[in-house]
């Protein structure tokens, strides 16, 4: 991953996490919690790829894993946004530009749906069953209404970010070409840097204007 995209994923996923542990882990809703991280995940993939999704997903599941007050194994929410960013990102547009939000709203309620699913499923492989006392099928609920509520406000303008990064003139040598064209700008347009041209051409210009005298001269001399 690129420079850029490294930190902006960085910024994005320790503002989202930060805001999910202090503000959203203590509204009390019933059911699950608005999973902010996973929105994320899913915006950043939605634009970076399957590749970059899975990477972000997993940097992004292991820091939650690690942040208080989680009482979970250490990786096993990296595995779920691992997974989740991976197919996300297989969902990129081709163009990078989406024509509804038809395909973002069922990307979320995939990746919620299936995040749960997943979740609860590796918790019942290490013996963690408060999914079960809880009630999957009110989870499921929940965290799908839930994070369908806030994807329109969080999603399009993490895109838009991770857009505006992707188009930055200094990633990908931008810079140097445009370097090159302000160059090139000012080499054509007569500010003093043509200096040495100039001074050619009225070397030239001065010696036709020597000719041109001498030939009268001689024509003079004929008459």
């Amino acid at each position: 991953m690129r420079f850029n995209r490294m930190l902006l994923s960085v910024t994005l996923v320790v503002v989202a996490l930060v805001i999910q542990v202090s503000v959203l882990a203590r509204l009390h809703l019933p059911g699950a919690v608005p999973d902010l991280v996973l929105l994320t995940v899913l915006a950043l993939a939605l634009v970076y790829g399957h590749v970059g999704g899975a990477l972000i997903g997993f940097g992004a599941g292991l820091l939650s894993d690690l942040a208080p007050p989680a009482d979970h194994a250490a990786g096993r929410y990296a595995l779920v946004l691992c997974v989740v960013g991976y197919l996300a990102g297989l969902a990129k547009p081709e163009n990078g530009r989406l024509k509804s939000a038809t395909g973002p709203m069922a990307v979320v309620v995939a990746a919620a749906i299936g995040s749960t699913v997943l979740y609860a499923g590796v918790g019942a492989l290490v013996g963690d069953t408060a999914a079960r006392h809880v009630g999957l099928s009110n989870l499921l609920v929940t965290a799908t209404l839930y994070d369908l509520l806030l994807a329109p406000f969080v999603v399009p303008v993490l895109m838009a970010l991770a857009r505006r990064a992707e188009n930055d003139p200094l990633a990908d040598g931008g810079s140097a070409s445009k370097s090159a064209d302000v160059a090139s700008g000012w080499l054509s347009s007569g500010t003093g840097l043509r200096i040495g041209s100039q001074r050619g051409g009225l070397r030239v210009k001065a010696a036709k204007a020597r000719v041109a005298r001498a030939g009268r001269i001689k024509g003079v001399k004929r008459l």
